[in-house]
């Protein structure tokens, strides 16, 4: 989504101009909160302020509704039954409610599910999720110790900042920022936030924020490189965001970063075809299992595949069903539609 220049949308914000509520979030960085354009709220400084096209991206970001302008809410169509639970998550946003905790609440997790997809685009999970990741990431700038990242981006305290940390990391946030550690940031992209992290041998993860397995592809990923988790920045990091903005731009057909993918045998034979694939092509999961000499092993290919920790660089989303449907996607489906007809539509431009 194009979101209006920066000028006119702060212009809006000074207004309070209810004109562009549903146009783009606002967020602010020194209270961590993010508001609709015509919250009530004191105008915080320019320099102070961020802005997303939507709420997911603002909480993939790091930011928490603002409790005065319920950017999460509808105006007048929020349901009395729906407002209990937003509450609660506000209250406690780092609690996994199961469909049978809604249940217990009296709420239909199918009617909420719905709810949240025709107002955010998203489930009421993938909103569960995007509020822990954010909380364990943040917003934070390079550099940044955790201390200084807990109480910039709206934790109460440094133990709250570390707890959601530990939950998606499995350990506590380092301080090293040299050596031997995983360097994790977020990489912002056309088709939503990214999380991504480095060692010095390489781009060992690039999840999207809101994929459902994100946590326990994570949490794989730390105990199969057994290092210190640190946030921060990182040489191999950098020349990953270069190289996926010149991919979404058309430019880039293949990724030159070192990458490091540990896993099976079976799994890292499945992601060497993967890798093989040409830009702009697909092929079947029958292909793939028969081109491992295992042409029954279909299912177990796509098992493999699902488990690839680096989304777009080793382009799973090139594989598809025999009879030309999508199949599922980590990223989701509509993720692995857009890339499929931009490689397609790119490979022309450059062949051209």
């Amino acid at each position: 989504m194009t979101l209006p220049p920066a000028s006119e949308m702060y212009r809006a914000l000074e207004t309070r101009d209810p004109e562009y509520d549903g146009v783009f979030i606002t967020a602010v960085k020194t209270t961590g909160i993010f508001c609709r354009p015509s919250c009530s709220a004191k105008t915080p400084k320019q320099s102070n302020v961020e802005f997303f096209p939507s709420t997911h991206d603002a909480l993939l970001a790091g930011y928490r509704p603002c409790k005065r302008c319920r950017p999460m809410e509808q105006p007048g169509e929020t349901p009395t039954w729906l407002r209990p639970v937003l509450a609660q998550v506000d209250s406690d946003p780092l609690r996994r409610w199961t469909d049978t905790d809604l249940r217990d609440k009296g709420v239909d997790p199918v009617r909420i599910r719905r709810w949240f997809q025709t107002h955010h685009g998203m489930t009421f999970h993938a909103y569960q999720r995007a509020r822990r990741v954010g909380q364990a990431l943040g917003q934070i700038r390079l550099g940044d110790s955790p201390g200084r990242a807990a109480y910039d981006h709206g934790f109460e305290s440094e133990s709250g900042f570390r707890d959601a940390f530990k939950r998606l990391f499995g350990k506590p946030p380092g301080q090293a920022r040299t050596g031997d550690v995983l360097v994790i940031t977020r990489l912002v992209t056309p088709l939503g936030p990214m999380i991504a992290g480095a060692t010095k041998e390489g781009i060992c993860l690039l999840e999207f924020g809101d994929r459902r397995m994100l946590e326990l592809q994570v949490k794989r990923l730390t105990s199969y490189v057994d290092r210190e988790v640190v946030l921060g920045n990182h040489a191999l990091l950098d020349q990953l965001d270069i190289e996926l903005r010149e991919y979404f731009d058309g430019t880039r057909q293949e990724f030159t970063v070192p990458q490091v993918s540990p896993g099976t045998p079976f799994q890292s034979a499945c992601w060497e075809f993967l890798r093989s694939i040409p830009y702009g092509e697909t092929r079947s999961y029958e292909d793939e299992a028969k081109a491992l000499g295992s042409p029954n092993a279909f299912r177990a290919v796509g098992r493999a595949n699902g488990d690839n920790r680096l989304a777009i660089l080793i382009p799973c989303h090139r594989v598809i069903r025999g009879n030309g449907e999508l199949a599922g996607y980590g990223g989701g489906k509509w993720r692995k539609q857009w890339m499929l007809e931009h490689e397609k539509k790119a490979g022309k431009r450059v062949s051209g």
